[in-house]
Parts: structure tokens; sequence; C-alpha cells
């Protein structure tokens, strides 16, 4: 699918217009009133169109278009923009000269605030009260949109060489995923404002018969019936949720964003294989998506993290691909934070940490400390101790009074418990569990700056804690870190 990419730059505006010639007209799409709603929507038209352009208007209006162009280009490309509803049904051409043009990809040209208390712009391609200019083989005469100013002269000064127009690729037939659809504007616009909270790029449609459509895209067929498919799944969508031609989708009333989705694999390639379904589940884990069992069985929680994460990666809607794609996204953060194996000798326990941001400080009884390493504001606490459940509660009470998970929510089952909590400074996690008629487990501080570094790599540790040899005090009769109580006479 082909996406077309724009920044706005840092760049001085381009004064375009006066390097056209005196036939060189626009194809004026929509109005905006106020910058940041033009630069926004200008943006969406961007996604679509090479050669989109912004002008400043009267009264803080800001006028988008298309072109540069000469006349003889422009008006039959007008005609067939219209007739594939790509554009707006009421746009016109209009002269060039004279106008301050910014392009996007370049810093937009300064332009009158909107008045206050005034709203953003609409769809229409000029200003409310103008009325529908005045026009010639489709183009009003300069000075013809009410509280427009009159185009002033070319100047040698406001020249600029044109570069060499860039040369569009013909588009794929274009699809769009049809979510929802209303007959009232209002209920419209508020459908979509809560769309976008999923889909960012979604926009709105009138459709020919009168309708307002919610809808997602374009995209080429293939990759509109994988995605749908994918979305369902995940319940990210409707089930009535369809794949419509865009011809089918009526005129643009507000403009989305070209979606960033993966293709599908193509149909004569071959199929990718799929990944352990344990290491599926530890990324999954990691991605903050899964809080099953690392278990490798194909479950129900499972199967839904996966169709949730496939949606939110959008990497491919292929599962083998997506999840592959995940797998090496968790080895390469992995990588960045410096995660290693840690032995640690007093306890007995191996487990993955982050050694670049670690030092160790001491070992009391069951515990071994490891302290920030270079102020960065990180701790591990490692303990492992003979016990059972009883002895389990007393270090998750030693852990909280030490305020190394401060006021933390307790998760208690039979065998375990979790402690989260945070203050100004650090979050801390702690967990604990019996195995094999001991207590073990650590405490995970980590800056508050950073939460989702913390909550991956307690993620990471969680999974991967064992025990590789007895600890150093097993041999002799070791102390507890917490002493038992003793029975009063």
């Amino acid at each position: 699918m082909r996406r077309f990419a724009f920044v706005i730059g840092a760049a001085l505006p381009l004064a375009l217009a006066t390097a056209a010639q005196a036939e060189d007209v626009l194809i004026r799409i929509e109005a905006k009133r106020g910058a940041d709603a033009a630069r926004a929507s200008a943006e969406g038209w961007g996604a679509q169109f090479p050669d989109v352009v912004t002008f400043p208007l009267a009264d803080g209006w800001v006028g988008i278009a298309l072109g540069p162009l000469p006349r003889e280009e422009a008006a039959p490309r007008l005609e067939q923009l219209k007739q594939e509803r790509k554009v707006p049904g009421d746009s016109f051409l209009s002269a060039a000269e004279g106008r301050e043009l910014t392009r996007i990809g370049a810093a937009p040209a300064e332009s009158a605030p909107a008045a206050p208390g005034t709203p953003a712009g609409n769809a229409s391609t000029f200003p409310p009260g103008t009325g529908q200019p005045a026009e010639e083989d489709g183009e009003p005469e300069l000075g013809d949109l009410a509280g427009e100013d009159a185009a002033p002269p070319a100047g040698p000064e406001t020249a600029v060489a044109a570069g060499p127009e860039p040369v569009a690729e013909p588009l794929p037939a274009q699809f769009f995923l049809r979510l929802e659809s209303t007959t009232d504007r209002a209920r419209a616009e508020e459908l979509l404002a809560k769309w976008r909270e999923t889909l960012p790029e979604a926009g709105l449609w009138t459709l020919p018969n009168g309708r307002l459509a919610i809808g997602f895209g374009p995209m080429d067929q293939a990759t509109g019936t994988a995605w749908l498919k994918a979305f369902k799944d995940a319940g990210a969508v409707p089930k009535d949720a369809f794949l419509a031609p865009g011809e089918e989708m009526g005129e643009i009333a507000i403009i989305g964003k070209v979606p960033e989705l993966g293709a599908p694999p193509a149909p004569d390639a071959a199929p990718v294989p799929m990944p352990p379904l344990e290491a599926i589940q530890r990324a999954l884990r990691w991605a903050g998506h899964y809080d099953g069992a690392i278990d490798g069985k194909d479950g129900p929680m499972t199967r839904a993290a996966i169709a949730e994460e496939i949606v939110r990666l959008r990497a491919s809607p292929d599962t083998a691909t997506a999840m592959t794609e995940l797998i090496r996204r968790r080895e390469a953060w992995r990588a960045e934070m410096g995660l290693a194996e840690l032995r640690d000798t007093h306890t007995g326990l191996m487990l993955p940490a982050p050694m670049q941001k670690l030092q160790f400080d001491r070992a009391e009884r069951a515990l071994s400390i490891y302290g920030p390493k270079d102020g960065s504001g990180a701790a591990l606490i490692l303990f492992s101790q003979p016990g059972g459940r009883q002895e389990m509660l007393d270090l998750a009470g030693l852990v909280t009074a030490l305020g190394w998970v401060p006021a933390p929510e307790r998760k208690v089952e039979r065998d375990s418990i979790t402690l989260d909590g945070r203050n100004q400074t650090h979050i801390g996690h702690a967990e604990g569990r019996v195995v094999d008629g001991r207590v073990q487990g650590f405490v995970l501080i980590w800056p508050i700056s950073d939460p989702e570094d913390q909550h991956r790599l307690a993620a990471e540790i969680s999974d991967n804690l064992t025990r590789f040899a007895p600890g150093a005090t097993e041999a002799q009769p070791e102390s507890p870190a917490i002493a038992p109580a003793t029975a009063q006479n």
C-alpha cells in the first residue's frame, strides 16, 4: 500500500505562486479557521496528494488546495477527483498568482489568528457567508470571495524557482473499513471522537444516500480484507463492520489520516513459522497484554492477548509474522536495557537483571541487596530462606516496613504474594513464593519517571526467577530475615 510521508518542518515559507505562469491555478478543496486546524487538515490531505498547499485568507481563515498547475491540467483533474469522490463536491479552481503558498513539508505561512470563541473551520472549500463563488469554466474571479483580500500583483521579490512537480504513482483501488453510520451530524461527530480514541486515523464521510459514516482507510483490498478479520478477532470493530470500495464512501466530511498497516503475506510467499507458544506468552507479558501463566498452552487468555496485540502492533495481520516481530522487539529491548544473567551465590537465585544500572551492595541474613549504579535510581533485593506461608507474609511485612514498596496493594494467593506501590520518587514491586519448603522472591525498585520499563523488568524477572544452587548459608544453620515468633509462657 502506498504511503505519503510528510513533515511540518522549520524551513521558511515558500512564495510558490508567483513562480507560476499567469494561467497556473489551484484546486481549492477546503478552508479552515485558524492555523492549527488548517495545518492538521492539510496534513491529512497530504497523505493522499503530493501537491497540497495552504495560503492565508481573510479573518483568520486558511485555504487548502492542490497545485499550482496549468489550467489545462487542473480542470480535467478536478473533474476526475470529483467523479472519484476524493475531494468535496464544492471544490473549484482558483488563480494561483499572487498568493503566499506554503507546501506541506515547509513551515506554514503566518495567518491572522481566529477570532476569540470562533470554532475552527469546516469542511467547505470556502468560508461560510461567502456564498458559492461565481465561476467561469470552474474558476471564480479574484476577489469574488466575500471578505477575501484581492490578490496583490506579483513582484520580482516574491518569485521562487519552482522545482519539478512530484509525479504520483497510480494508486490501486482504494477500500475503507466502514465502522458505523448515523443520520445525525452531531451524533456522527461524537461517534468519530470516540472511535479516534482507538483508531486515531478514522474519518467521517457523507454517503450517497445522505447518511454519515465513520471510516478507516484507505487501503488496498487484500490489506483491507486481512485487517478487517484481525480487527474483528480482537473485538476492535463491530461484528457488522465491512470493507467498502472508495467510490461508495461518498464525500469526505471530516478528513482522517492514512493508517500505517502492515501488508498481509503475499499469496505465493512461504508461510512464516509460528514461534513457540511459550516465547509468544513471554513477549505478550513483556508488552503488558497478558497476565496468564507461561505454560505454552493455547488457552483463551493467550488467544485473546495475541489478537489484541496484532491490532496494537499493526506489523502484520498474519499471526506468525506479528508474533515474530513482537519477539524481535522484546529481544531488542532486552539488549538496550543491558539485561544479563545474574547468579547470586548468597541466595542461590538466578534471574535476568539490568546490571548496567545496579551494583552489589551487601548481603544480610536471607537478603542480597543491589543498589543503584551511577545514580540510576534502581535497586534489586533478592531473598531466600526456609519457610512456608507465614514466613512469606512476614517477609512481605518487612518489605513494606522498610518502604521498598510504599503503601502497597497486596495480592495474596495460597503460596504467593505480590506487592505494588509507588511514591513521588520510585515504583516498588515485590513478589514472594513458597517453593519446595523455601520462601524466595525479589523486590524491584525503579524511578517513577519510567513506569513502562519498570513493568517490563518486573515481568522479565518474575518469569525467569529460579534457584540454580543452594544459598551460601544453607550449609550451616541460617538466621531468617524475620525471626519466627516464639511462644509466650
